[in-house]
């Protein structure tokens, strides 16, 4: 496997591989690859990771990173939430390396977000459009892709097509439809396509003032300073994301990938 770095930004770099012998990239990059795991766990990726660093349900390869909100899932855990007649959907994230990137600016206007793609069932949609239930997510990723859907609504019903959603979108102007409209947006254009599924990338930021219109509870971990993730936090539970985190600190729980987790409550 030979690679070469042909161009580089303060973001991302272009870099091209090449190899012999006809397998496909996947299998090379399995072969002569290592599972990616947090750059603050300070150690080398170790056998056990490929079961640990890794959820029950994931299906489809492409992530640099675990939605790791879903590692304390067993499958006890998920059959005894189905008992209680829960349900259980699953939109397949793609979580990039920018998860890890810290806020390095003393404004948040000048972190740049990184893009994640994610792709979501018409089936999902409709069932959020229609159930009429609360909406836990597990993971901040989820979060930021399940509240990009409004605006990937909007842009449905504006111009006739799903795009991006852009890192400030939700704050350069005032949005009048509700939820409903622009999830009907998202599965007329998915039904008039004979699309059964929706695929699209956000750049989203969520800080505190953003308007939540999807996700009423969230599971997540404890995160670190300096981070968009805490941010998220921030903004989903108001001030009390201060105690709630003196509270971590003052009970020795875990923090990041391999730490506790909590349900948090949307602010009123």
């Amino acid at each position: 496997l030979k690679a070469e770095l042909l161009s580089r930004d303060e973001r991302t770099g272009e870099v091209r591989f090449s190899w012999k012998g006809g397998e496909a990239f996947s299998n090379v990059l399995e072969y002569c690859g290592q599972m990616p795991i947090p750059p603050y766990l300070n150690r080398k990726t170790e056998s056990i990771d490929k079961e640990r660093y890794q959820t029950i349900y994931a299906q489809i390869r492409g992530s640099v990173a675990a939605p790791t909100a879903g590692l304390h899932f067993t499958k006890a855990v998920m059959d005894a939430i189905k008992a209680r007649g829960i349900n259980v959907e699953t939109i397949c994230l793609h979580v990039g390396a920018g998860t890890f990137l810290p806020v390095k600016s003393s404004l948040i206007a000048e972190h740049p977000m990184h893009r994640e793609p994610f792709s979501i069932s018409l089936d999902f949609l409709q069932e959020l459009r229609f159930s009429g239930k609360k909406i836990i997510a597990v993971g901040t990723t989820s979060v930021r892709s399940l509240e990009s859907l409004y605006y990937i609504g909007v842009d449905c019903l504006e111009n006739g097509k799903p795009e991006d959603v852009e890192q400030w979108a939700p704050y350069t102007r005032d949005y009048p439809y509700s939820l409903d409209e622009a999830l009907d947006g998202i599965i007329a254009y998915l039904q008039n396509n004979n699309l059964n599924e929706l695929k699209i990338g956000t750049r989203i930021i969520i800080v505190p003032g953003f308007k939540f219109r999807v996700v009423d509870m969230m599971i997540t971990n404890f995160h670190q300073p300096e981070s968009t993730l805490l941010l998220l936090v921030s903004a989903f539970v108001g001030g009390d994301w201060k105690n709630i985190y003196n509270y971590a600190l003052g009970h020795d729980f875990r923090f990041l990938s391999y730490g506790d987790s909590s349900l948090l409550y949307k602010t009123i």
